[in-house]
């Protein structure tokens, strides 16, 4: 067997059956499916069942432990040369593996991922979202595929490893926030190869509202902390920036009550984002949204990456006792 994805789920029945139906059109045939219930309330189990005869598709429940350690339950039940990691809220263009299978051709790969994108079908808030996680102007594009970086750090919403690669790693650790970005980081630690694909891309729908992408994003910033703690060399410049950007709205936001003209810098800001949003995205509406989810996406992460400084670095709690509530679901 050349590829086994490994899809772990909780309470999205409905994503993973979008997710299932897009795989049945690989052109590409060599792969199993594992879709690994992670205690949901609402499994998906009969959702699966009824691929059964597409392709070679299996269920697995397990008790609640979180994202990580359900796609090492995958991992130990898979049997493929190569793992890929999706989530379930993704869905597979036909020629996903063909694009992979070119890129392994092409030169050597322990462990790769694939940028993401928006399709036609989401929501004008999936879009709006998809533009704040992917644009130049509020993640440097190091989401969009963006080919010209120093190390590609692969995030699990697309994400392929050699099978072997990943048991002499453990698989991912325990950490709840940032264990993707933990793992990438022990990939290279290991002394192993990791490229980015660009055209091994997923069409990825993230949250569905801008409440539930705050507190995405807001556990990015945490996640960030979490991984300077264990990995001081990570936190590089780039990582302060959404902090200094909310400290400076915060502070542009109180001298308003002074002098009107603090807002200029902010208004500036958001018409950037309008317009381009609006011209990659063909529609107004969208642009205007994502001036909302540009912003939830940048104070969001910075009010985490200030939250867990403070807990963590200043108070000096551990992990578990600084965000204790988040231990699990």
């Amino acid at each position: 067997m050349r590829y086994s994805f490994i899809i772990p789920v909780y309470n999205r029945p409905e994503e993973v059956d979008e997710l299932l139906d897009s795989l049945t059109r690989q052109t590409n045939k060599d792969f199993e499916v594992w879709v690994v219930e992670d205690g949901s309330s609402i499994p998906c189990k009969e959702v699966v069942e009824r691929y059964a005869g597409r392709m070679d598709v299996h269920y697995h429940c397990k008790p609640n432990s979180g994202p990580g350690q359900t796609r090492n339950c995958g991992a130990e039940l898979s049997c493929g040369e190569y793992l890929i990691i999706l989530d379930s809220d993704c869905i597979v263009p036909e020629g996903y593996l063909d694009a992979v299978e070119a890129e392994l051709g092409s030169g050597k790969a322990d462990a790769f991922g694939g940028p993401d994108r928006a399709h036609d079908s989401f929501t004008d808030v999936q879009k709006a979202i998809n533009y704040a996680m992917t644009s130049f102007f509020t993640t440097g594009g190091i989401r969009g595929g963006k080919k010209k970086m120093d190390k590609f750090y692969p995030r699990s919403f697309n994400m392929g490893v050699r099978a072997g690669v990943y048991r002499a790693l453990g698989g991912f650790s325990e950490m709840r926030f940032g264990e993707d970005i933990d793992f990438s980081i022990r990939i290279f630690k290991g002394g192993y190869d990791c490229r980015l694909f660009p055209e091994a891309w997923v069409w990825h729908k993230r949250r569905t509202d801008l409440k539930k992408f705050f507190k995405q994003v807001h556990n990015s910033g945490i996640a960030r902390i979490n991984l300077y703690k264990k990995y001081p060399e990570s936190l590089k410049p780039v990582h302060l920036l959404p902090a200094l950007f909310t400290m400076g709205v915060v502070f542009l936001l109180l001298c308003a009550f002074v002098c009107a003209w603090s807002l200029t810098l902010l208004l500036l800001f958001a018409l950037i984002i309008c317009i381009d949003s609006a011209v990659q995205n063909k529609s107004l509406k969208i642009g205007m949204l994502s001036v909302l989810a540009s912003f939830i996406q940048l104070t969001g992460y910075g009010t985490g990456f200030l939250r867990a400084w403070w807990k963590r670095c200043v108070w000096g709690k551990n992990e578990f006792a600084a965000f204790e509530k988040n231990f699990y679901k």
